[in-house]
Protein backbone atom coordinates (compact mmCIF):
# COMPACT_ATOMS: atom_id res chain seq x y z
CA UNK A 1 0.00 0.00 0.00
CA UNK A 2 2.66 2.16 1.33
CA UNK A 3 4.59 1.84 -2.37
CA UNK A 4 1.78 2.98 -4.48
CA UNK A 5 0.78 5.87 -2.49
CA UNK A 6 4.54 6.28 -2.96
CA UNK A 7 4.11 6.03 -6.54
CA UNK A 8 0.89 8.01 -6.56
CA UNK A 9 2.52 11.29 -5.44
CA UNK A 10 5.86 10.69 -7.35
CA UNK A 11 3.43 10.81 -10.12
CA UNK A 12 1.38 13.87 -8.94
CA UNK A 13 4.47 16.01 -8.01
CA UNK A 14 5.99 15.09 -11.45
CA UNK A 15 2.44 15.82 -13.50
CA UNK A 16 2.91 19.21 -10.79
CA UNK A 17 6.36 20.18 -12.16
CA UNK A 18 5.42 19.78 -15.51
CA UNK A 19 1.95 22.08 -15.76
CA UNK A 20 4.33 24.82 -13.47
CA UNK A 21 6.74 24.89 -16.19
CA UNK A 22 4.33 24.99 -19.39
CA UNK A 23 2.54 28.45 -17.92
CA UNK A 24 6.32 29.84 -17.99
CA UNK A 25 7.46 32.16 -15.36
CA UNK A 26 6.27 35.27 -17.00
CA UNK A 27 9.54 37.15 -16.79
CA UNK A 28 11.15 39.37 -18.98
CA UNK A 29 14.67 39.57 -19.67
CA UNK A 30 16.36 42.89 -18.86
CA UNK A 31 19.79 44.61 -19.60
CA UNK A 32 22.10 47.44 -20.64
CA UNK A 33 24.59 49.37 -18.90
CA UNK A 34 24.83 52.26 -16.39
CA UNK A 35 27.38 55.16 -16.48
CA UNK A 36 27.73 57.77 -14.19
CA UNK A 37 29.31 60.90 -15.53
CA UNK A 38 30.43 59.30 -18.58
CA UNK A 39 32.12 56.54 -16.56
CA UNK A 40 30.49 52.69 -16.30
CA UNK A 41 29.59 51.83 -12.95
CA UNK A 42 32.47 49.65 -11.66
CA UNK A 43 30.12 48.15 -8.83
CA UNK A 44 26.62 48.54 -7.84
CA UNK A 45 22.74 47.35 -8.12
CA UNK A 46 19.91 47.76 -10.25
CA UNK A 47 16.35 47.04 -8.52
CA UNK A 48 13.18 46.49 -10.06
CA UNK A 49 10.08 47.26 -7.81
CA UNK A 50 6.41 46.90 -9.61
CA UNK A 51 4.29 50.03 -9.94
CA UNK A 52 1.46 48.09 -9.14
CA UNK A 53 2.55 46.86 -6.00
CA UNK A 54 1.38 42.95 -7.16
CA UNK A 55 4.48 41.69 -8.67
CA UNK A 56 7.67 40.60 -6.95
CA UNK A 57 10.58 42.83 -7.06
CA UNK A 58 13.38 41.67 -9.10
CA UNK A 59 17.15 43.25 -8.97
CA UNK A 60 20.44 42.18 -10.19
CA UNK A 61 24.13 43.79 -9.67
CA UNK A 62 26.09 45.86 -11.39
CA UNK A 63 29.47 44.95 -12.92
CA UNK A 64 32.11 46.60 -14.88
CA UNK A 65 29.01 48.70 -16.11
CA UNK A 66 26.70 46.01 -17.14
CA UNK A 67 23.47 44.48 -15.48
CA UNK A 68 21.04 41.79 -16.57
CA UNK A 69 17.92 40.52 -14.60
CA UNK A 70 15.02 38.72 -14.77
CA UNK A 71 12.12 41.11 -14.40
CA UNK A 72 8.06 40.80 -13.75
CA UNK A 73 6.99 42.48 -17.38
CA UNK A 74 4.80 46.09 -16.49
CA UNK A 75 5.67 49.11 -15.47
CA UNK A 76 8.60 49.50 -13.02
CA UNK A 77 10.12 52.44 -10.81
CA UNK A 78 14.07 51.54 -10.64
CA UNK A 79 16.66 52.01 -7.82
CA UNK A 80 20.09 52.38 -8.79
CA UNK A 81 22.88 52.06 -6.30
CA UNK A 82 26.25 52.73 -6.60
CA UNK A 83 28.35 52.89 -3.42
CA UNK A 84 31.93 54.16 -2.39
CA UNK A 85 34.30 53.31 0.10
CA UNK A 86 34.24 56.37 2.31
CA UNK A 87 36.83 55.48 5.30
CA UNK A 88 37.87 51.94 7.25
CA UNK A 89 36.64 50.69 10.33
CA UNK A 90 38.30 48.07 13.10
CA UNK A 91 35.97 45.01 13.15
CA UNK A 92 36.84 44.71 16.61
CA UNK A 93 38.55 46.53 19.39
CA UNK A 94 42.06 44.94 19.27
CA UNK A 95 45.17 45.72 17.82
CA UNK A 96 45.36 43.47 15.30
CA UNK A 97 41.60 43.80 14.42
CA UNK A 98 40.52 43.04 10.85
CA UNK A 99 39.39 46.57 9.39
CA UNK A 100 36.54 46.50 7.07
CA UNK A 101 36.04 48.99 4.34
CA UNK A 102 32.73 51.68 5.39
CA UNK A 103 30.58 52.50 1.95
CA UNK A 104 28.50 55.18 1.65
CA UNK A 105 26.13 56.14 -1.45
CA UNK A 106 27.64 58.10 -4.25
CA UNK A 107 24.29 58.90 -6.21
CA UNK A 108 21.50 61.17 -5.39
CA UNK A 109 18.49 59.62 -4.00
CA UNK A 110 16.47 61.05 -7.14
CA UNK A 111 18.14 57.20 -8.65
CA UNK A 112 17.39 55.00 -5.62
CA UNK A 113 15.12 55.91 -2.35
CA UNK A 114 13.58 58.29 -4.12
CA UNK A 115 13.56 57.42 -7.51
CA UNK A 116 12.32 59.49 -10.41
CA UNK A 117 13.13 56.50 -12.50
CA UNK A 118 10.91 54.08 -14.08
CA UNK A 119 10.98 51.24 -17.19
CA UNK A 120 7.82 49.54 -19.01
CA UNK A 121 9.07 45.95 -19.22
CA UNK A 122 7.96 44.82 -21.84
CA UNK A 123 7.54 40.77 -22.21
CA UNK A 124 10.60 39.13 -23.64
CA UNK A 125 13.85 40.79 -24.25
CA UNK A 126 14.42 44.59 -23.50
CA UNK A 127 17.59 46.57 -23.40
CA UNK A 128 17.89 49.94 -21.09
CA UNK A 129 21.54 52.37 -20.62
CA UNK A 130 21.23 54.24 -17.56
CA UNK A 131 23.37 57.35 -18.12
CA UNK A 132 23.45 59.08 -14.71
CA UNK A 133 24.95 62.35 -13.46
CA UNK A 134 25.70 62.69 -9.44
Amino acid sequence: MRVRNAGRFAALSAALTVLIGCAGDNMADVSGTVTVDGAPAEKGSVTFVPADGKSPTAGCEIANGKYSARVPPGTAKVQIRVPKVVGKKKLYDTPDSPVQEVLAESLPSKYNDKTELTLDVKPGTNEKNWELKK
